[in-house]
């Protein structure tokens, strides 16, 4: 992920900036999620990594990180956002779906507007961001 933050790697498609939003319990790293401006299928931005450890997932991490990453998006003017969800991983693919997220191909869903992932709740800015 340094590599990535750094500008590095480069997934294929992306732009910059590029952000990661950190969960932490105490000290201990619980979750991750981040993401990047991109072109690829017409889309602004693009969910790259989500990630909550085993045992604190069920308990609203996943969808914590999920609206700090649409609240970046959002301040940044890119409404259109993809993710590479593999076919088989129901899990995620219902947690997207949840989210407001629809399919857009095989492997991939997308939010049409970002801002559909806080439903009736105002955009959330990350603390540290104007």
């Amino acid at each position: 992920m340094a590599l990535y933050l750094e500008g590095k790697h480069h997934p294929q498609h992306a732009l910059e900036p590029r952000v990661i939003f950190v969960c932490l319990e105490e000290d201990s790293v619980i979750g991750y999620i981040g993401g990047h401006f991109t072109q690829r299928y017409d889309c602004d931005g693009e969910l790259q990594y989500l990630y909550v450890v085993p045992q604190h997932r069920r308990k609203g991490v996943a969808s914590e990180l999920l609206a700090l990453l649409a609240g970046w998006f959002a301040e940044e003017e890119a409404s259109r956002i993809c993710v590479d969800v593999v076919p088989d991983n129901a899990a995620a693919r219902a947690f997207y779906a949840r989210h407001g997220a629809v399919d857009l191909s095989e492997y991939w869903m997308v939010w049409t507007d970002v801002a559909v992932v806080f439903g009736e709740r105002q955009v959330r800015r990350p603390r540290g961001t104007k």
